[in-house]
């Protein structure tokens, strides 16, 4: 039985019908979702709490360890409602080793090898099989004592499906995210990174997705939109999700009171840059593919493939083309002496070199344009299951005109295809951006 049944009668008296998750949004209510305010019930008592999961990941994060699972260890919940699992993915440095001296209490499931942030908490969500409602925790976190009792407390009172935390830099001086936005082709945007905490971020509100790495979302739902989406790997995978699920009819609630303090981006760091690059520029392509209606899409991914473009040409490194434009090329000499010097040199040169972060984005793009049906059958099946519309969806966007470049011939490009495929109009409103756009 499912556990918002267990509690229908409570949240019949504690939540507003006006909040209630699930109800799906007919076509031009759209305004409805984004000025609606959210009016959260009251916190959970003991015996309303559900039978919860955290799955945290591991990458060599021994040094992580003492700071999450200690603070773990405090938590206000009760004890015999929750397990705790750690999914380490092939781990050089003792973290398996420390798991099982310091934290035994700990579940922790060893990998041979690195699976991806995506496949890791799949897993760990398959092995939660009593779970009712699972939460994904970054291993290089620490959590406020009622963290855990305020994140699903929306989710079991039926507010919503999932659930975000507010997440604070490690020493508490900055914000690292108070919900989730994107850019029209895919760029995830973290609400208050590096900003001062505010008043407004007390409040809670509808947020785009939840961030991976402090999230909860009733295990029934999770398990039936398909969980994260593994070809992603790593990053963008809570974008996918969350998009996912608002296409699909349900909620995602941004919850101030879930307070949690973040060593940002400190595992990505461990690898080479043009692998973490390669996930960054393919993936949103990925999500933007899969979620976006038809009529949305062809607008987007022109633009999108035409700013790829020119991003990857701004880190190629070449700083002269003169040898590629053949009105600055040389004619050979004439005769076999100019024809055996110009096989010559074409044989020396017949390599050019290019950045490796470049060749990362035409990596990344190709995983997408070279499996075009794989990702069209991807696709038709979120599609198909389809309860809301685009234009009910852009307005949890935030940023969806943000140039995320400088250069002058980039936002040149921006605005000109934003115009050109019209953008401009598909996100009238929306941001910020749009008054730029509009002189």
């Amino acid at each position: 039985m499912s556990f918002r049944r267990k509690f229908k009668k409570q949240l019949r008296k504690v939540l507003p019908a006006k909040g209630r998750a699930g109800k799906d949004l007919s076509p031009g209510g759209g305004s409805r979702l984004r000025e609606t305010p959210l009016e959260p019930g009251a916190p959970l008592k003991d015996k309303e709490l559900p039978r919860a999961a955290i799955v945290i990941l591991n990458y060599n994060g021994c040094h992580h360890l003492a700071g999450c699972f200690g603070s773990l260890a405090e938590l206000d919940y009760p004890k015999g409602k929750l397990e705790v699992i750690l999914i380490d993915n092939g781990s050089s440095d003792d973290s398996v080793a420390t798991m099982k001296s310091d934290h035994s209490w700990v579940r922790t499931i060893v990998n041979e090898k690195n699976m991806g942030f995506s496949a890791g908490c799949n897993q760990g969500a398959k092995a939660a099989s009593k779970a009712e409602v699972l939460v994904f925790l970054n291993n290089d976190m620490r959590v406020r004592e009622d963290w855990l009792r305020e994140l699903v407390g929306p989710v079991v009172r039926g507010e919503c499906a999932a659930s975000t935390a507010k997440m604070y830099s490690w020493d508490g001086k900055v914000l690292n995210s108070t919900g989730g936005g994107m850019n029209f082709h895919g760029i995830g945007i973290q609400k208050g990174y590096l900003q001062k905490p505010t008043e407004a971020d007390d409040l809670p509100a509808r947020t785009l997705f939840a961030c991976g790495g402090a999230m909860a979302i009733e295990a029934d739902v999770f398990h039936d939109v398909g969980g994260f989406d593994e070809h992603f790997f790593a990053y963008y995978e809570d974008v996918d999700l969350g998009w996912r699920l608002w296409v699909m009819g349900y909620e995602i609630h941004y919850q101030p009171r879930a307070v949690c303090w973040h060593h940002h981006s400190s595992t990505s760091r461990t690898f080479p840059m043009e692998t973490i690059r390669l996930l960054q520029v393919r993936n949103p392509f990925f999500a933007c593919f899969k979620n976006y209606d038809d009529e949305t899409l062809r607008k987007v991914l022109p633009a999108q493939l035409a700013l790829a473009m020119r991003r990857t040409l701004m880190v190629a490194g070449i700083d002269d083309d003169s040898s590629f434009r053949i009105e600055k090329v040389e004619a050979g000499g004439a005769g076999v002496v100019g024809r055996l010097w110009d096989k010559a040199r074409r044989s020396v040169v017949e390599d050019y070199p290019v950045r490796r972060e470049a060749v990362a984005d035409m990596v990344g793009i190709g995983d997408l344009l070279g499996n075009w049906d794989f990702w069209m059958s991807r696709r038709e099946a979120i599609q198909a299951r389809r309860k809301r519309s685009d234009e009910e969806i852009f307005q949890l966007f935030s940023r969806p005109l943000w140039c995320i470049e400088e250069d002058a011939a980039y936002r040149e490009l921006h605005e000109g295809t934003v115009r050109f495929f019209g953008l401009d109009k598909v996100f009238h409103g929306l941001t910020f951006d749009d008054e730029k756009l509009n002189k």
